[in-house]
């Protein structure tokens, strides 16, 4: 069993709203408490806890992080979307008072080797964490986390140079790659081979689950906002390989992050290194990958 904490930054791209639901649907897995990060923590924490409204699963705990940047010096960027097709004006969806970072450090110290950080958005909730109690970084049992590009994968000449989640707040990405904490990257090398589309909406639809049918509705808005029928399963693949390790091909590597004071900067440097705490994911079975998460989501949890 997998004692996790994901740090979401949902709202937009559908594939946060996937990622818990496939938490939320995985036997495999025990969700200590879901924390948001970046642009409005609040919002994301209200969208958090309707989606566990609709999976049933109000147990789980959510809590508000940090909203800006590390050193507050980058401009946030919201979609404009976030919450609709989800959130009803007046709806009461309440959540713990008590801050992310907080929550994070006290579960992770309390839990020595035991609890697992699932990061799929910036990473300034993990970096505060560990400005607070630097014993985090020795504490978690590894951080599996959506982030970065290292374009050394067999589809590395196609790749952009950077990822969301990294220019977002390429101090707090440094700070956690350089804190000897154990990571699993899994960045655009891997998850812009994770596709789906308007056929598995179709599916999610025709289940007749309220979270299914809501995962839908916002899997269309995002195809309307990016004016595609397909989109990529960044996050989701992060719990997938908590639930199948074998689902990707990793190589040790050293990350460093080069950023300057610029916009977008923050590009993820990989060199190979035996004695690194970074596993890099560089290959991905993506038909599996796909199949997994369906049939959990289809299947309202069974393995």
């Amino acid at each position: 069993m997998n004692r996790v904490i994901i740090d979401t930054d949902i709202g937009s791209d559908i594939d946060d709203a996937m990622a818990i639901s496939l938490a939320l649907r995985a036997p495999e897995i025990r969700l200590e408490g879901i924390t948001t990060v970046y642009g409005d923590a609040d919002l994301r924490a209200r969208i958090v806890r309707k989606v566990l409204q609709l999976g049933r699963r109000e147990d789980v705990k959510v809590y508000a992080g940090i909203d800006q940047p590390l050193l507050h010096n980058r401009e946030v960027w919201m979609a404009g979307h976030e919450g609709q097709d989800l959130l009803v004006e007046g709806e009461k969806l309440e959540y713990e008072s008590k801050h992310a970072v907080d929550f994070i450090i006290e579960t992770v110290m309390n839990h020595p080797g035991e609890i697992t950080l699932i990061p799929i958005g910036p990473l300034t909730n993990i970096a505060a964490s560990i400005i607070r109690e630097p014993a985090v970084a020795k504490n978690v049992k590894e951080i599996v986390m959506m982030g970065g590009v290292t374009r050394l994968g067999g589809n590395g000449i196609d790749m952009r140079t950077v990822e969301h989640n990294i220019v977002c707040d390429p101090e707090a990405a440094s700070l956690v790659f350089r804190s000897g904490a154990p990571i699993v990257m899994a960045g655009l090398d891997v998850t812009l081979q994770v596709e789906i589309t308007d056929e598995e909406r179709r599916r999610l639809v025709e289940s007749g689950d309220p979270l299914n049918a809501a995962l839908a509705a916002m899997m269309q808005r995002w195809f309307d906002f990016v004016n595609e029928k397909k989109t990529f399963m960044h996050d989701p693949l992060t719990v997938s390989i908590l639930i199948d390790r074998s689902l990707v091909q990793t190589r040790k590597m050293k990350i460093q992050v080069e950023y300057d004071h610029r916009p977008k900067t923050g590009q993820t440097i990989a060199t190979l290194a035996e004695d690194a705490n970074v596993e890099v994911c560089l290959e991905v079975d993506r038909k599996r990958m796909i199949d997994l998460l369906m049939s959990r989501l289809l299947g309202g949890g069974k393995a």
